[in-house]
């Protein structure tokens, strides 16, 4: 994908439901422009969405984000020779649903005469897919049948069918207009209403159904329940479930672009939600392991008993074909802690033990393919050029640096990685142990304990500032002396004693990472430092918060409450729903702290984030 075509998010407001979204301009109107659009799951079906009131759009006001999937826009209607004040408005009220988006247009007035209005919304139709849009490719825009109100958008699957009662409805291929004339008495207040109804058949999820999140009560600073109120109505919204397991509630990634299951994404997410949820946890566990590799497949990367990447869209095809892309190292550990810390929460032995095979699976490819070489390591070889550059959570090409800035080669090793399976290996061990017996357990200790000792031996750097963990070892296996963001991914997992868990700590709070809101991806002593650049000097949310989770598991509590605090209040600065990322200037230097224009938000990982920020706050106890 050409990066530099993709659309920027960060001005842009959103309504979502999984998998619905509706993505607008901060007044309310859908222009068509960038990303904005009216999206079911990985289709844009509408590109445009304008008011008009007497042939001119009405004046913004104010904006109201009520929850995800509620959003409200006042604006005011300009009346010739009329008062100066605004004193005829409209209030936009959108929702989203599931399948459905509807909006209220409220008009009211307070003219002491009358006066009469000509009400107008132009849609326009579309076909593009999400990677189309992403892709920054103008909107294809799609046929309307005759009659205008219900029509398909891509194939027969698809099905859009638009209400507005009262109103005159004019449709000319895509174009659909639609005419109210309204009369407003002095005083008097009015109520408009349209819907559009969206179906696919053909796509492999569906809202999610059970029990929706709820958001747990904190205490203490008072800021940590808006921001968990916040947080909570986004997770709520991005609740997704394969069609053919409704009852197996995941997170899909994230809006815009990510409306699926990604099995790292999904995983995180429900690892920080478990201490308020274990029902999530659970869901995600059994539809990953519904995917589970069976197979050698080199373009998609599969490989018998590995977890999942995502589930992407071929969009080039139709109908499209929904295939499964097995392209990361680090969801098949990830899966096994997960479900490891799922158990201890209390999941019953009887629905771990339905788990047990992709339990053995899972362990079966970190010994039999984690390691390609025969290094010891775990790594990714690309076999066909076509994956994503690196299969960890930093995947971009210029994530991985040498300290002069130089990127590293590889196939890489990544020490965030090892610290996954080193965990992961321990993990199974435990199960494995309870359930079968300490036979079935010993080699994963062996495995664990022989991956610490080749990590301790050639994983470590050293700087004025003393030892840290290198970036990755690159091809030739030589530690590559960046520093960065990844490797507080190593507290908690056992893989560091107790020395070297206090330098990675001291190493993350130094001011060279810590910006005070977060940790930067990129250390700004490397000469490839940038604030906003994806991997290499922005801070994401949930990179902040995972090395919280790991300083509050290795006994550094005073140093995660001081990130988690630096979280909370860019939180604040951005209207307490966390993006994606932001940039790694320090809060010396900015307040609110500066959006990276293509975070993505609602962000599962980045709204399950405040789970570990209220723990490191002390703001609620965790569920036994």
């Amino acid at each position: 994908m050409p990066a530099d075509t993709q659309p920027y998010l960060h001005h842009l407001a959103a309504v979502v439901a999984a998998p619905l979204q509706a993505w607008s301009d901060p007044q309310g109107q859908i222009r068509g422009q960038g990303a904005q659009g009216v999206y079911l799951g990985v289709g844009r079906v509408l590109a445009r969405c304008l008011l008009r009131v007497d042939g001119i759009e009405p004046q913004w006001i104010s904006s109201q984000v009520r929850s995800a999937a509620v959003a409200e826009y006042v604006h005011s209607v300009r009346i010739p020779g009329g008062d100066a004040d605004p004193v005829v408005w409209v209030v936009r009220t959108r929702t989203a649903e599931p399948g459905r988006l509807a909006e209220s247009l409220s008009f009211k007035s307070g003219l002491s005469y009358p006066v009469r209005l000509a009400v107008q919304l132009e849609l326009v139709a579309d076909s593009s897919s999400v990677e189309q849009v992403m892709q920054g490719s103008a909107f294809s825009t799609g046929g309307v049948a005759p009659g205008g109100s219900r029509w398909h958008w891509r194939d027969a699957d698809t099905t859009a069918t638009l209400t507005a009662d009262g109103a005159a409805l004019e449709a000319d291929g895509s174009l659909l207009l639609l005419h109210w004339s309204i009369e407003l008495a002095p005083g008097d207040a009015l109520e408009l209403g349209w819907s559009l109804d969206l179906a696919d058949t053909g796509a492999p999820w569906q809202a999610a159904g059970g029990v929706p999140l709820l958001t747990p009560a904190t205490s203490g600073e008072p800021r940590l329940q808006r921001l968990m109120s916040t947080s909570m109505s986004d997770l709520n919204s991005l609740r997704l479930a394969a069609v053919r397991a409704p009852g197996d509630a995941f997170l899909a990634a994230g809006a815009p672009w990510h409306m699926t299951l990604f099995g790292r994404d999904s995983l995180i997410a429900a690892r920080m939600l478990l201490p308020v949820n274990r029902d999530l946890a659970a869901g995600t566990l059994r539809a990953l392991a519904a995917r589970q590799g069976t197979r050698d497949d080199p373009e998609t990367a599969e490989e018998p008993g590995k977890i999942l990447h995502e589930v992407r869209r071929q969009f080039t095809q139709l109908p499209p074909v929904y295939y499964e892309y097995y392209g990361s190292m680090d969801a098949t550990p990830l899966w096994v802690c997960l479900l490891h810390d799922t158990w201890r929460a209390g999941l019953p032995d009887a629905e771990v033990a339905d788990l047990l095979p992709h339990l053995y699976a899972a362990l079966g490819w970190l010994r039999d393919y984690g390691d390609a070489d025969g290094d010891g390591f775990l790594e990714h070889p690309d076999w066909t050029g076509n994956g994503a550059a690196h299969h960890g959570w930093k995947e971009t090409p210029e994530a991985l640096r040498w300290h002069d800035g130089a990127p590293a080669k590889g196939p890489l090793v990544l020490p965030e990685i090892q610290a996954y399976a080193h965990e992961a290996a321990l993990c199974g061990a435990a199960l494995l142990e309870h359930f079968h017996g300490a036979d079935q357990a010993r080699p994963w200790l062996t495995f664990a304990a022989e991956l610490k000792d080749r990590f301790h031996e050639r994983f470590w750097c050293s700087d004025e500032f003393g030892p840290y963990p290198a970036m990755a070892l690159d091809a030739d296996k030589e530690p590559v002396d960046g520093i960065g963001s990844s490797i507080g991914h190593l507290l908690g997992t056992g893989l560091l004693d107790g020395d070297e868990t206090a330098a990675v700590v001291g190493r993350l709070m130094h001011p060279s990472l810590f910006s005070g809101y977060g940790i930067r991806t990129l250390s700004t002593t490397n000469a490839a430092y940038w604030p906003l650049r994806t991997h290499g000097g922005a801070v994401w949310t949930h990179d902040t918060a995972w090395a919280v989770m790991g300083m509050l598991r290795s006994g550094f509590a005073d140093e995660a409450a001081l990130l988690a605090s630096g979280l909370l209040n860019a939180a604040e600065g951005f209207g307490w729903r966390l993006p994606s990322m932001f940039s790694g200037h320090s809060t010396q230097e900015v307040w609110p702290p500066i959006p990276h224009p293509a975070a993505t938000r609602p962000q599962a990982w980045a709204a399950a984030s405040a789970v570990p920020i209220a723990l490191a706050l002390g703001g609620f106890n965790v569920l036994g």
